[in-house]
């Protein structure tokens, strides 16, 4: 295939998800004239306006997915959880899949990413796999589990779902049924995401890390600094890890990678996505390429962009208040956009609940000092409301 024939043309690309990362997704194809097709369950979704075709319909469904996807060129996603049966199907019956449905198949499954590290040497916390809930208490009563840990399902968690952290018993029942893994909770120094970028021919490209912290009563990303200030020799380790991945996972495409870095100054991956993430928003303005572009340029086999900084930034998610649920509001937003360096981006989401991601503010400023006053600043001024 010839990656130039995707534009001005009726070739079609696919995209599997039509959240927000679609949506700024469909921004990068647009300024191609890239010809998309979109499948969501939600018929609100925000890539309901955007895409040349937006489909309503089940990711988890074999023959929704694979309809979806039999008169596509090239099909990606822009969320994990997808039929990788039915990406098998279309990769076997000559669509493009990306990325490879084997791969996505273990990047779906938080006990197969953690086996994937350690067949390759590659540091990762020390984890135990466990069927039920009952088979971890049984593992606590004999001592085989210690306090305090992390419970993480195996299948389906993001944004904080399928996460439980446990420091006594008291909190037993709080834990989640199902597969999971069990990990003693680390104490941290800080948690760092890159995001790397790989073409069909080999190329690979990487961006500097980000710094991340999270909102504790949601357990999710709350705001991020780009660059990290961390030492000159995590990084090179970091990015050397990402690349391994990068080419062991035979990814096109983006692959991001969440690093823990631990009290002994050690990094060790905690999960990786394949796919554009919350934590690369901030390269549409602070990076000469952004994520979405990037994306783009590694499924369809392109050059790929610089990764270079442009100017230092803040990330803020835009949350949805607690004890607000319905239509959505916006208070303070012209507060906002009266000031120079922040830069919002609204999903397009028609109602709010507690911590769902509504939008995000990125604050550029070439002293990581002020962006990061002006965030808080933000933080205090942006909430976001129903309308009463």
């Amino acid at each position: 295939m010839q990656a130039a024939s995707f534009f001005s043309s009726t070739k079609r690309l696919g995209i599997l998800g039509g959240g927000q990362l679609g949506k700024m997704l469909l921004q990068s194809t647009q300024q191609w004239d890239i010809y998309t097709k979109v499948l969501d369950p939600d018929p609100e979704a925000p890539c309901r306006h955007g895409s040349n075709e937006f489909v309503n319909g089940s990711l988890q469904d074999f023959d929704t997915v694979y309809n979806f996807g039999k008169d596509c060129d090239v099909v990606t996603i822009e969320i994990e959880n997808v039929n990788t049966e039915a990406l098998k199907k279309l990769d076997a019956d000559g669509v493009i899949v990306h990325p490879k449905p084997n791969s996505l198949s273990i990047i779906q499954d938080k006990g197969l990413q953690k086996m994937f590290y350690i067949s390759h040497n590659l540091p990762t916390a020390d984890f135990n796999l466990y069927e039920t809930k009952i088979e971890v208490i049984e593992a606590i009563k004999n001592k085989i589990i210690d306090y305090p840990f992390v419970q993480k399902i195996r299948k389906a968690g993001y944004d904080g779902r399928g996460v439980c952290i446990v420091h006594h018993e008291q909190e037993l029942n709080e834990l989640l049924d199902g597969p999971c893994i069990i990990e003693p909770k680390i104490e941290l120094l800080g948690e760092i995401s890159i995001i790397g970028a790989r073409n069909a021919n080999g190329e690979i490209k990487v961006y500097d890390p980000v710094a991340m912290d999270f909102h504790e009563g949601a357990n999710m990303l709350d705001l991020l600094v780009y660059p990290a200030s961390i030492d000159g020799d995590l990084i090179r380790q970091a990015k050397e890890i990402t690349e391994i991945l990068l080419s062991e996972l035979e990814i096109s495409g983006l692959l991001v990678v969440e690093f823990l870095i631990d009290k002994h100054n050690r990094i060790l991956i905690n999960e990786v996505a394949p796919r554009a993430h919350n934590s690369g928003h901030q390269t549409i303005e602070s990076s000469i390429t952004s994520q979405y572009e990037q994306h783009l340029r590694g499924i369809l086999n392109l050059p790929l962009g610089s990764s270079e900084l442009i100017i230092p930034s803040v990330m803020v998610n835009l949350l949805g208040q607690p004890g607000y649920s319905g239509k959505v509001y916006y208070e303070g937003i012209e507060e906002c956009l009266g000031k120079k360096g922040i830069h919002l981006h609204i999903y397009g989401k028609q109602f709010t609940k507690p911590f769902r991601k509504m939008g995000h503010a990125t604050i550029t400023n070439e002293s990581l000092d002020e962006a990061k006053k002006i965030a808080a600043w933000v933080k205090q001024t942006l909430q976001v409301k129903s309308q009463s």
